[in-house]
């Protein structure tokens, strides 16, 4: 067996994918402003995961400035996908509606100014794939209405696991039947914590 790199932080640091002028741009707005992002690592691996699952039909919870919005509608508009992503702030939305619009994407993912948790009852789906990234209290109450609208097969990536607020979220979807997840513990670098946990689950009601 192979010995690690040494300094494996520093060396993964040298992996950060290529952006933009818009990303860089969000991103020197979210240090300024103190916006927490998912940062280019996180983005990139939603783009992957999103693009390798063809999904068409997306739903994002917590918008912010629309930064993960624009990898993730990035990903499903060459397919003609359609993303709809949920943010309670409306001067936050507003802001992802012009970020979106400057990306091309305004065809592709609809911006709506709502709270997630009184929405998603009303959410039609079904959805391919789902991003789930609002205050992390708020997940495990999140998680009965996502079972209703995720199809099966579908996917539920859910950021920042690694903070305490997700407990209830993290032990909830592990008992669920429902469920294939794995949590993952990452190095993170420009991500918000830079240390932190990602869980990714499967749909499987049928199972």
């Amino acid at each position: 067996m192979s010995d690690m790199v040494k300094h494996p932080e520093t060396y993964f640091s040298g992996f950060i994918p290529e952006r933009d002028g818009l990303l860089r741009k969000l991103e020197a707005e979210a240090e300024k402003e103190q916006i927490p992002i998912i940062g280019p690592v996180v983005g990139e691996l939603l783009f992957v995961l999103a693009r390798a699952t063809g999904a068409t039909s997306i739903l994002e919870l917590g918008t912010a400035t629309g930064y993960s919005a624009v990898y993730l509608g990035r990903a499903c508009a060459p397919a003609g996908g359609r993303m709809v992503t949920l943010e309670n702030d409306p001067d936050m939305a507003a802001r992802a509606e012009r970020n979106l619009q400057e990306a091309g994407l305004s065809e592709t993912v609809s911006v709506r100014t709502a709270d997630a948790l009184a929405t998603l009852p009303k959410l039609e789906g079904p959805f391919d794939f789902v991003f789930l990234d609002i205050e992390k209290k708020d997940y495990q109450p999140a998680l009965s209405a996502l079972s209703r609208i995720v199809r099966p097969g579908g996917l539920l990536i859910a950021d920042n696991t690694g903070f305490r607020d997700t407990n209830a979220f993290n032990r909830a979807i592990f008992d669920n039947p429902a469920w294939r997840s794995v949590q993952i513990l990452s190095f993170l670098p420009m991500h918000s914590a830079s240390h932190d946990g990602l869980c990714f689950a499967v749909h499987v009601p049928e199972e």
